[in-house]
């Protein structure tokens, strides 16, 4: 049967054979980790028997511009996997068969049993069927983009080592928006950015278009990203002028096949710096009428924008309470702007200021009171805790406490508070941890993944945002192993019910081996490595001990313009003890959450030990579970901690030859650096905190290798990803 619609011809060898070509190039360069984890090296002896007889021709549906990057990744994928490339066929015509496209583009799979209607609008499903009496694999959705998906569903299942017999894969979404927020500035400066220079290079937009956009969005689609900022949320207004609108366009040109929409982060005081008006006032005619013509703008130039990421009224942004307004009078002007053209407006609840007796508190004091404020196209942007971004921090008290406005959640690849680049952390756990915790805001089992999703209060906007951590650098990320981040991060915005070790597996295999002994032993460094990275930095609830560059420690930090940014502030030790007391004696920020888990946070005695410094202010000599006293406990985590890197270089060393000597070299020589950095963290946060405690280490542990006016003295002010007035922060 002709798969021809409307006369129509299907896809040509002639694509296939291009996209083959380009990949016999691809495969030449060194492992180099450009292509991360869609290398498509030829697989096992065995698979490739099997598979190479089951993929003799795709039949495609009617050509698109997202079916054609369908076909042609399949293309890619195949001749990489199995050295041959498939021909493209207007009919099954060989003993095995690959089906691909939609009712609408392929009628012939109208007639095979789907459950479509659990596919919604991007979902796929890939399964082995008989078809005509013969073996053929089946990649169907009800758009294009959801045959994309189940394209990359594919493909990962031939590059995991997966039998292709008896295939049932369905799966769908479970939240509709997951963007990467990259903190990009025009000049190609990467805030907290530590994988080289920005990858959009708006100086030569639109006039050209650099051949790594189209390996950025295949690789944001191949884990179901659909959205992408381009520019800072410390924004410029440029962004918003004509000339750079055009160059947007541009990048949305080259993401609209791979499913990926375009969002600027939009400064709030533009109407004045670019529109020459004297106020931004939200409430003003002239101002709304502005932010119309601009979306008006916008939308003529790229129908499918998606809308605007706002930073308001933080950091120094400006915002709507400069003019005696809320954030929904804020954020509602700009949904107002948007609506007629569909599109969305998330605004960021990253908010503080200077004062408060707790700076945990500030963000949900500012929007739990404006719940069911907002239009029905805003969403609240969270960051997955109530400070930023730290190694480990209780649930964000906003989820679940504004059951009348979407809230999404926002998490940081970057590793800005984790070690740059540098330093191997894995952050599937980190947000698997945060999406299984249960807020109880409407019972148990109210977990973040289900306010996120929509399923505990439903609206319309769900979603999920990671700041992006890549960068010009050829690996993408600055590491291997970062890579690993922006993965994760898709697959589990994706579907929130996945495991992060079996991500990290997945992963593994894509991007290194298939070899069993040495996936587990990497996987296995992988999942360990986000709790030691909390246990040298930042063990049993600390927070914030970083310096003012957020490089290497520095918990004796204190004053500057405000206190919410050192790191005595926030660790409060003392001659009695350490901690930052949250309960009721205290700030009480624990009233913030749901009764029952307010209840364990304010108990010393319940609160998990992981999160005990967070919210308790606890003596030296407390007696933990283990019966070591704090002090010692302390001592031991961050011990711990190091030797945790140490095992991790040790079990690394040991697979010697297992890869390419490329990426097997540099990730040797960063996890010497992440141990040498791990004992700066533990010696320099032992030697200041002795001098609060006043106790001896415990037994058998080594004493810091210096003193803690050594430490105290190194300052490093021109770390990458900085921001310009870290390089004022050393003393003269």
């Amino acid at each position: 049967m002709n798969s021809a619609v409307n006369g129509k011809r299907p896809l040509t060898a002639y694509a296939c054979l291009l996209v083959a070509s380009l990949c016999i190039a691809s495969q030449s360069r060194a492992e180099d980790g450009y292509e991360l984890w869609l290398r498509y090296k030829p697989i096992g002896t065995r698979q490739l028997e099997a598979s190479r007889e089951s993929t003799t021709e795709i039949v495609a549906g009617t050509p698109s511009p997202t079916l054609t990057a369908a076909v042609s990744e399949l293309t890619r994928g195949l001749f990489g996997l199995l050295g041959a490339s498939p021909a493209i066929a207007p009919t099954v015509t060989k003993d095995r068969s690959i089906l691909i496209g939609t009712p609408r583009s392929l009628p012939i799979i109208r007639q095979l049993e789907v459950k479509w209607d659990q596919l919604g609008a991007e979902g796929y499903v890939v399964r082995s069927l008989t078809y005509e009496g013969h073996p053929t694999i089946l990649i169907a959705a009800n758009s294009d983009i959801g045959v994309l998906y189940g394209t990359f569903s594919f493909l990962r299942l031939l590059q995991t080592g997966q039998s292709l017999q008896n295939i049932q894969v369905l799966s769908a979404p479970r939240v509709r928006y997951r963007i990467l927020d990259h903190w990009d500035n025009l000049g190609r400066s990467v805030e907290r950015g530590y994988a080289g220079e920005s990858i959009w290079d708006w100086h030569k937009l639109p006039d050209y278009i650099d051949p790594r956009y189209i390996d950025y969005a295949r690789a944001c689609a191949s884990v179901g990203i659909n959205g992408t900022v381009p520019n800072n949320v410390n924004a410029s207004s440029v962004s918003l002028t004509s000339p750079y609108l055009g160059k947007l366009a541009a990048l949305a040109n080259v993401f609209r096949p791979y499913g990926i929409r375009v969002y600027l982060t939009a400064k709030f005081s533009a109407p004045i710096e670019i529109g020459g008006l004297q106020t931004a006032d939200p409430l003003n005619p002239s101002v709304q009428d502005w932010w119309r013509r601009k979306a008006d703008e916008i939308y003529g130039l790229i129908p499918d924008f998606g809308g605007f990421l706002v930073k308001a009224n933080s950091e120094g942004e400006p915002g709507p309470q400069d003019y005696g307004r809320t954030h929904a009078d804020g954020a509602n002007m700009l949904a107002d702007a948007l609506a007629a053209h569909g599109g969305i407006v998330m605004w960021r609840a990253f908010v503080y200021r200077a004062g408060g007796d707790d700076r945990a508190k500030q963000g949900f004091e500012d929007f739990k009171r404006l719940d069911g404020s907002f239009r029905d196209n805003v969403t609240i942007q969270v960051k997955n805790g109530p400070i930023d971004f730290q190694p480990r921090e209780p649930f964000h008290p906003l989820f679940g406490a504004m059951p009348k406005t979407s809230t999404m959640l926002e998490v940081q690849l970057t590793k800005e508070y984790l070690g740059f680049a540098t330093h191997l952390v894995f952050l599937g756990p980190l947000i698997e941890e945060v999406l299984r915790t249960d807020t109880y805001a409407a019972g148990p089992g109210s977990t973040v993944a289900k306010v996120v999703d929509g399923s505990l209060f439903p609206h319309r906007i769900t979603g999920i945002a990671g700041v992006a951590n890549v960068g010009s650098d050829r690996n993408w990320t600055g590491s291997h192993f970062d890579q690993a981040n922006w993965y994760g991060f898709g697959r589990l915005a994706w579907d929130a019910s996945l495991s992060s070790r079996a991500i990290a597996e997945e992963w593994v295999r894509m991007t290194f081996s298939n070899d069993p002994a040495f996936v587990g032993r990497v996987v296995a460094m992988m999942m360990g490595s986000r709790e030691a990275a909390v246990n040298y930095m930042t063990p049993l609830g600390l927070t914030h001990q970083m310096s003012r560059s957020h490089y290497g420690p520095a918990p004796w930090s204190t004053g500057g313009p405000e206190a919410g940014w050192t790191s005595t502030y926030f660790a409060r030790a003392d001659e009695k003890g350490i901690g930052f007391d949250r309960t009721v004696t205290g700030s009480n920020a624990v009233a913030q959450y749901a009764p029952q888990v307010a209840a364990e946070f304010s108990s010393l005695k319940r609160t998990p030990e992981r999160l005990l410094l967070w919210f308790h202010h606890v003596p030296w000599d407390y007696r933990m579970r283990s019966g070591n006293t704090l002090w010692d406990e302390l001592v031991m985590h961050y011990t711990h901690g190091v030797q945790s890197v140490s095992d991790m270089r040790q079990t690394w060393s040991s697979l010697q030859g297992a890869i390419d000597s490329e990426r097997f070299e540099q990730v040797s020589s960063f996890l010497a650096i992440q141990e040498k950095e791990a004992k700066w963290w533990r010696d320099a946060s032992i030697a200041y905190f002795q001098t609060r405690s006043h106790r001896l280490l415990p037994s058998g542990f080594e004493p810091t290798e210096h003193d803690l006016s050594y430490y105290e003295a190194l300052c490093f002010p021109y770390v990458p990803g900085a921001r310009p007035e870290a390089s004022s922060l050393c003393k003269k």
